[in-house]
C-alpha cells in the first residue's frame, strides 16, 4: 500500500514556488502529483512524490530553505478536521498525544515520539519510509510546523531549547533563525525540538473540554481516524527505539500495549515477523545515516544498537552486499 499524507501539505506550496521563480504547475506534473492537490486539501497524495517535490523545487530554485519558508506561514487551522480538537485540548502534551493518535488523518508516514528526563523534553519526528533525497526539506516543513505549533499554543515569546537536525547546516541561516531564534543543531543524532519539561503541561487558557469532546466525536466518524495495524505501529516503534539502542521485542511489544507473544502472533496473522522489521527499518536508517558525511562509522553503528563497528559491518555487507565504507565512497 502506498503511504498518503493530505494534499493539505502543499497548501502554500505554490506561493513559495512562485517566490522563488518557479511554475508550480510544472512542479507537481514533473513529480507525478495531481494537480488538484493545490485546491483540494482533504485529497490524499503518494508521500515520497511529496517529498521528491520540496527536494527538486529545492534544487531547481537553489534555495536550501524551501520546506521552511513553507513552514513559516503554517497555522493550527490548516490541519482541517483535527484543528478544533488540537486547540481545545487543556497542555501541549494532549496535543502530541492527539497527533499521535490521528496521524493517519494527516500524514501516515510521520511519527512523533517524546522523550522526557527530569528537566527536559525531546520531541523528536520521524518519517517511517525512505524519503528522497535523504529528506531534508521534509523534515525541516515538518519540524517548523511542530514549531509554529508550540509557538500558537504556549504564546508567540516562547523558544525551544535547541532545535536539531540530522542533516548538515545550509550556507545561509537567516531563515532558521527567522523562524525558530534559538539554539540551532545540524548534523544532530535526531530530528525535533528540545524544550523544558514544565513546558508540555503548562495550561492552554483558550481550551474548552466541551468543544474539545465535541471536536473529538466528530474527528471520531472520519473514515480514516485512528486506523492503525500491528505492522505500522511497531515499525514506528522500532524507528523511534533504535537510535536509543531500545528496540528489543521486549520493549517494542510494551510500547504498543502488548506482551511479547501477542505481538509475535498478531505480526504472524499480517505476514511479517519482528526481526524482518527490525531489519528494515535498520537499513533504512543505516542508508540515511551514511548519507551524512558528518556521523562516523562508529557512531552509525552505536545509533543502529550495535556495540561494535564490526558487528555492524558483517550485518550491513550481508544485507547489501558491500561494507559501509564502501556503499559510502560508491556514494560520493
Amino acid at each position: 500500500m502506498v503511504a498518503t499524507v493530505r494534499a493539505a501539505t502543499l497548501l502554500n506550496y505554490a506561493e513559495v514556488a512562485r517566490q522563488v521563480g518557479l511554475n508550480p504547475v510544472r512542479m507537481l506534473r514533473l513529480v507525478d502529483i495531481d494537480l488538484r492537490a493545490l485546491a483540494h486539501p482533504d485529497l490524499r497524495i503518494p508521500a515520497t512524490n511529496v517529498g521528491a517535490l520540496l527536494e527538486v523545487s529545492a534544487l531547481e530554485s537553489a534555495c536550501e530553505t524551501f520546506g521552511l519558508r513553507m513552514a513559516e506561514s503554517r497555522q493550527l487551522s490548516d490541519f482541517g478536521a483535527l484543528s478544533l480538537l488540537i486547540r481545545h485540548q487543556p497542555t501541549l502534551r494532549e496535543v502530541l498525544a492527539t497527533f499521535a493518535q490521528y496521524r493517519d488523518l494527516l500524514n501516515e508516514t510521520l511519527a512523533i515520539h517524546v522523550e522526557e528526563t527530569d528537566r527536559t523534553v525531546i520531541v523528536r519526528e520521524d518519517f517511517l519510509i525512505p524519503m528522497p533525497a535523504g529528506g531534508r526539506q521534509a523534515y525541516e516543513l515538518a519540524i517548523g510546523v511542530l514549531y509554529r505549533i508550540f509557538r500558537a499554543l504556549l504564546g508567540a515569546r516562547w523558544q525551544a531549547l535547541s532545535v536539531n537536525f540530522t542533516h548538515a547546516a545550509p550556507q545561509d541561516l537567516l531563515v532558521h533563525r527567522r523562524l525558530f531564534g534559538t539554539e540551532l543543531v545540524f548534523n544532530s543524532a535526531f530530528n525535533g525540538v528540545v524544550c523544558a519539561s514544565d513546558d508540555l503541561d503548562r495550561i492552554n487558557p483558550t481550551a474548552d473540554p466541551a468543544m474539545a469532546g465535541y471536536a473529538r466525536n466528530f474527528v471520531e466518524t472520519l473514515p480514516r481516524a485512528g486506523r492503525h495495524t500491528v505492522v505500522g505501529e511497531v515499525q514506528k516503534a522500532i524507528h523511534l527505539l533504535l537510535p536509543a539502542g531500545e528496540a528489543s521485542l521486549e520493549r517494542v511489544a510494551d510500547s504498543v500495549g502488548l506482551n511479547s507473544r501477542s505481538l509475535q502472533r498478531r505480526l504472524a496473522d499480517q505476514g511479517a515477523e519482528f526481526r524482518q522489521l527490525l531489519d528494515e527499518v535498520r537499513g533504512d536508517l543505516a542508508l540515511r545515516y551514511l548519507g551524512n558525511d558528518a556521523h562516523s562509522l562508529t557512531h552509525i553503528a552505536q545509533m543502529l544498537g550495535y556495540s561494535q563497528i564490526s558487528a555492524f559491518t558483517r550485518w550491513f555487507s550481508a544485507r547489501f552486499g558491500m561494507s559501509p565504507s564502501a556503499w559510502r565512497k560508491r556514494r560520493a
